[in-house]
């Protein structure tokens, strides 16, 4: 492959995959390996550091925050569903948090692909959500990855309010079928909402905010 892409390497590197090659060393050093006795690794920071700092953020600015998890995982349509329970209960009985409330979330959720669209789990989670949450008056719920990526898209995310599917439907656009074939990417980009920041060149996962007033 080094030598197909024209990549220039050390003698010493020749002769470390040439051993490996060959069996004389493990594919993967392993703990105890020499190679690793000059090797310190430090997590400087993680999705907890971006949930706590957002849920900081919102706090200063006024809002009643609950920071969920860090943890957050599952298919994003289901995970849609909580999120609008939440909203539901803070606007209609203001558990778990009185309003203007802000719930702040992170880890990754999933998708299984079914259909032939454009979009990313971020996207898709929005979507869902905001088709769930046509009853809340007043939101704003976005989704992002924090490396700036969100699937094969030039978006880190989406974000909706509560004239999102309203929007959508004046112009004639079906939600449900832009989620049932996977192309958030596509209703985002027609209806408004999509995130785009540009590569970050970090990564402590995905940042989950939602916002009722």
């Amino acid at each position: 492959i080094l030598r197909r892409h024209g990549v220039e390497a050390t003698e010493n590197v020749w002769r470390r995959l040439e051993s490996g090659i060959q069996g004389r060393i493990p594919e993967t050093p392993k703990p105890g390996d020499p190679c690793f006795r000059k090797v310190t690794n430090i997590v400087v920071g993680g999705n907890v550091d971006a949930v706590k700092a957002a849920a900081t953020s919102m706090r200063k600015n006024g809002f009643h925050v609950l920071a969920l998890t860090s943890g957050l995982t599952g298919e994003a349509r289901e995970v849609a569903k909580l999120f609008a329970a939440l909203a539901w209960d803070i606007t209609m009985h203001k558990i778990p948090l009185r309003k203007p409330a802000a719930v702040v979330a992170g880890g990754e959720t999933t998708v299984t692909v079914k259909g032939a669209g454009k979009g990313g789990r971020n996207q898709e989670l929005v979507l869902a959500t905001a088709i769930h949450m046509q009853q809340i008056p007043h939101y704003v719920f976005a989704s992002i990855g924090t490396d700036g990526v969100d699937g094969p898209t030039d978006a880190t995310g989406a974000a909706a309010t509560s004239q999102t599917i309203k929007n959508a439907l004046k112009q004639n656009i079906n939600p449900i079928t832009y989620l049932e074939n996977n192309d958030s990417y596509s209703f985002f980009n027609q209806v408004g909402g999509l995130i785009k920041t540009g590569p970050t060149n970090t990564n402590v996962g995905d940042l989950i905010i939602l916002v009722v007033s």
